[in-house]
This record gives structure tokens, C-alpha cells and sequence, in this order.
């Protein structure tokens, strides 16, 4: 085992909680009809920093308790999630996330930023999910 950076993984955990309440504020206002290009920008946005996050998170558990390297983003989510630290459910909400980063960094121009993305509703609950996973993982890992 290497060192465990808590302080990173618990300001990642942490920064969650902005994402999701960023997430539900998304979806009101594309309810309220409000879906101008600054709603749209700030859901692509969004969707990009919650990728980062997770992909972070993983890596700092795959450097602390896993040992190996990891391919791609989807490897990370695979990784972790194959240690045990998440359910299959979770990966899969995980694992569509991940695979936006391709089209929000590289193929933004293409990107359909009128409509929004399905998965925004359901990031504040995959979060939750997410940072108790991996609380518990963690925890389980160091005992």
C-alpha cells in the first residue's frame, strides 16, 4: 500500500456536493424552459469537472491501494469498481459519464448543448453513492 492522500480524496468527495446542487439547478431551469447558452455552457461545464472528480478520485485510491496503472478513463472507473469500492449499478452511471469527456474536450463543437443530458438528473444521487462508496471503501481497505 502507498500513502493515502485523504486531503485530495476528501476535497474531491466534498466538491461533490457543489456539482449536485449545480446539477439540480441545471435541471430547474431547463424545466423552467431557461436553457440559454449560458445554462448550456454551465451543464457542459458540469459534466466536465464531475468526469474530473471521479476520474481523480479513482486514481488516488488506484495509487494508494491497487497498484496498477490505468489505461483510460473508463480503465479507472473499471479498476476501482473490480476492487469492490462501488456497485455494478453505480459503474454504469460511472462509466457513461466518463466516456463524455471525448466529445465535451475534444468534440465541443458537434456538442448538443440545447437539450439536457440525461445523465444531470442523475448525478446528484450517483454522487451521494459515490462518496459513501468510497468512504467505505477506503475504510474497509485500512482495517
Amino acid at each position: 500500500m502507498y500513502f493515502i492522500n485523504h486531503e485530495q480524496i476528501d476535497g474531491r468527495i466534498q466538491f461533490l456536493t457543489v456539482l449536485a446542487e449545480a446539477s439540480q439547478q441545471l435541471e430547474v431551469q431547463w424545466a423552467q424552459g431557461k436553457q440559454d447558452l449560458i445554462w448550456q455552457l454551465s451543464q457542459e461545464r458540469v459534466l466536465h469537472l464531475a468526469i474530473e472528480t471521479v476520474t481523480d478520485i479513482g486514481s488516488l485510491l488506484i495509487d494508494a491501494f491497487i497498484l496498477r496503472d490505468a489505461s483510460s478513463y473508463e480503465d479507472i472507473v473499471e479498476i476501482v469498481h473490480g476492487e469492490g469500492a462501488y456497485s455494478e449499478s453505480l459503474t454504469e452511471t460511472l462509466l457513461q459519464l466518463v466516456k463524455l469527456r471525448k466529445p465535451l474536450v475534444q468534440d465541443f463543437v458537434e456538442w448538443q448543448r440545447q437539450d439536457l443530458h440525461p445523465l444531470i438528473p442523475v448525478l446528484p444521487a450517483a454522487f451521494e453513492e459515490f462518496a459513501a462508496s468510497v468512504r467505505a471503501f477506503i475504510k474497509s481497505e485500512l482495517e
